[in-house]
Protein backbone atom coordinates (compact mmCIF):
# COMPACT_ATOMS: atom_id res chain seq x y z
CA UNK A 1 0.00 0.00 0.00
CA UNK A 2 2.85 2.71 0.75
CA UNK A 3 4.42 1.36 -2.18
CA UNK A 4 1.19 2.35 -4.50
CA UNK A 5 0.91 5.91 -2.58
CA UNK A 6 4.42 6.40 -3.20
CA UNK A 7 4.47 5.58 -6.84
CA UNK A 8 1.19 8.61 -7.16
CA UNK A 9 2.86 10.88 -5.31
CA UNK A 10 5.86 10.69 -7.30
CA UNK A 11 3.66 10.87 -10.66
CA UNK A 12 2.09 13.57 -9.46
CA UNK A 13 5.03 15.42 -8.49
CA UNK A 14 6.87 14.12 -12.20
CA UNK A 15 4.03 15.91 -13.76
CA UNK A 16 4.65 19.28 -14.34
CA UNK A 17 8.04 18.75 -14.51
CA UNK A 18 7.34 16.50 -17.59
CA UNK A 19 4.70 19.07 -19.14
CA UNK A 20 7.17 21.65 -19.47
CA UNK A 21 9.86 19.49 -20.98
CA UNK A 22 6.84 18.68 -23.46
CA UNK A 23 6.79 22.02 -25.05
CA UNK A 24 10.70 22.78 -24.62
CA UNK A 25 13.48 22.96 -27.23
CA UNK A 26 16.93 24.74 -27.44
CA UNK A 27 16.86 28.10 -29.48
CA UNK A 28 20.40 28.16 -30.16
CA UNK A 29 20.12 24.65 -31.79
CA UNK A 30 17.23 25.75 -33.66
CA UNK A 31 18.91 28.23 -34.94
CA UNK A 32 21.37 26.09 -36.39
CA UNK A 33 18.25 23.39 -37.75
CA UNK A 34 16.70 26.35 -39.24
CA UNK A 35 19.36 26.97 -42.09
CA UNK A 36 17.41 23.56 -43.44
CA UNK A 37 14.58 25.96 -43.53
CA UNK A 38 16.14 28.89 -45.00
CA UNK A 39 16.14 28.19 -48.79
CA UNK A 40 12.44 28.28 -48.20
CA UNK A 41 11.81 30.67 -45.95
CA UNK A 42 12.86 33.82 -44.45
CA UNK A 43 12.23 35.89 -41.04
CA UNK A 44 11.58 39.56 -41.70
CA UNK A 45 9.93 41.24 -39.01
CA UNK A 46 7.01 43.29 -39.41
CA UNK A 47 8.50 46.86 -39.56
CA UNK A 48 11.41 45.06 -42.15
CA UNK A 49 14.42 43.87 -40.14
CA UNK A 50 15.24 40.77 -41.71
CA UNK A 51 16.39 38.23 -39.42
CA UNK A 52 17.11 35.82 -41.65
CA UNK A 53 17.79 36.05 -45.47
CA UNK A 54 15.61 33.25 -46.76
CA UNK A 55 13.68 32.09 -49.78
CA UNK A 56 10.69 33.18 -50.89
CA UNK A 57 9.35 30.17 -52.06
CA UNK A 58 7.25 29.72 -48.64
CA UNK A 59 6.08 32.39 -46.09
CA UNK A 60 7.76 34.32 -44.11
CA UNK A 61 8.23 32.60 -40.45
CA UNK A 62 8.27 36.29 -38.62
CA UNK A 63 5.33 35.63 -35.61
CA UNK A 64 3.73 32.45 -37.17
CA UNK A 65 3.76 30.90 -33.72
CA UNK A 66 0.79 31.61 -31.88
CA UNK A 67 -0.67 32.77 -35.73
CA UNK A 68 -4.14 31.51 -37.09
CA UNK A 69 -2.72 28.87 -39.68
CA UNK A 70 -2.22 29.55 -43.37
CA UNK A 71 -2.33 33.19 -41.80
CA UNK A 72 -0.07 35.88 -42.78
CA UNK A 73 0.33 37.51 -46.66
CA UNK A 74 1.21 34.18 -48.31
CA UNK A 75 -0.26 32.29 -51.63
CA UNK A 76 -1.12 28.83 -49.45
CA UNK A 77 -2.05 25.91 -50.96
CA UNK A 78 -5.64 24.78 -50.56
CA UNK A 79 -5.39 22.16 -47.96
CA UNK A 80 -3.53 24.71 -45.46
CA UNK A 81 -6.24 27.28 -46.16
CA UNK A 82 -8.56 24.80 -45.09
CA UNK A 83 -7.14 23.88 -41.61
CA UNK A 84 -6.48 27.78 -41.06
CA UNK A 85 -10.48 28.15 -41.47
CA UNK A 86 -11.47 26.24 -39.00
CA UNK A 87 -9.64 28.37 -36.47
CA UNK A 88 -6.49 26.33 -35.26
CA UNK A 89 -3.77 28.33 -34.64
CA UNK A 90 0.35 27.27 -34.59
CA UNK A 91 1.25 25.66 -31.39
CA UNK A 92 3.53 23.47 -30.24
CA UNK A 93 1.96 20.54 -30.91
CA UNK A 94 0.63 20.79 -34.25
CA UNK A 95 3.27 23.03 -35.68
CA UNK A 96 6.16 20.36 -34.80
CA UNK A 97 4.10 17.58 -36.14
CA UNK A 98 4.15 19.28 -39.53
CA UNK A 99 7.28 19.20 -39.43
CA UNK A 100 7.27 15.75 -39.85
CA UNK A 101 5.01 15.27 -42.25
CA UNK A 102 3.37 18.39 -43.96
CA UNK A 103 0.97 16.25 -45.81
CA UNK A 104 0.31 13.57 -43.66
CA UNK A 105 -0.81 16.48 -41.24
CA UNK A 106 -2.88 17.84 -43.37
CA UNK A 107 -4.61 14.45 -44.13
CA UNK A 108 -5.72 13.70 -40.54
CA UNK A 109 -6.44 17.59 -40.13
CA UNK A 110 -9.24 17.27 -42.67
CA UNK A 111 -9.69 13.59 -43.04
CA UNK A 112 -9.01 13.66 -46.39
CA UNK A 113 -6.69 11.56 -48.14
CA UNK A 114 -6.06 13.51 -51.25
CA UNK A 115 -5.43 16.74 -48.48
CA UNK A 116 -1.69 17.87 -50.02
CA UNK A 117 1.07 20.80 -49.01
CA UNK A 118 3.17 22.23 -50.72
CA UNK A 119 6.10 22.26 -48.53
CA UNK A 120 7.47 18.71 -49.66
CA UNK A 121 10.69 18.78 -47.04
CA UNK A 122 9.94 16.47 -43.84
CA UNK A 123 11.96 17.16 -40.39
CA UNK A 124 12.84 14.30 -39.04
CA UNK A 125 14.13 15.64 -35.47
CA UNK A 126 14.65 19.05 -34.53
CA UNK A 127 10.93 20.28 -35.09
CA UNK A 128 11.11 21.24 -31.03
CA UNK A 129 14.09 23.18 -30.97
CA UNK A 130 12.96 25.14 -34.58
CA UNK A 131 10.02 26.19 -32.86
CA UNK A 132 11.94 27.33 -29.73
CA UNK A 133 14.16 29.29 -32.19
CA UNK A 134 10.72 30.97 -34.16
CA UNK A 135 9.60 32.43 -30.31
CA UNK A 136 12.31 33.40 -29.48
CA UNK A 137 12.74 35.56 -32.72
CA UNK A 138 8.80 36.86 -32.87
CA UNK A 139 9.72 39.82 -31.24
CA UNK A 140 7.38 38.64 -28.53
Amino acid sequence: MHRIVATVIAGLLAAPVLAAGHETGDAGKGEKEFRKCKSCHEIVADNGDVIVKGGKTGPNLYGVIGRQVAGGDYNYGDSIVAVGETGTVWEFDNFTAYLLDPSAWLEEQLDDSGAKSKMAFKLRKGGDDIYAYLVSVSGE
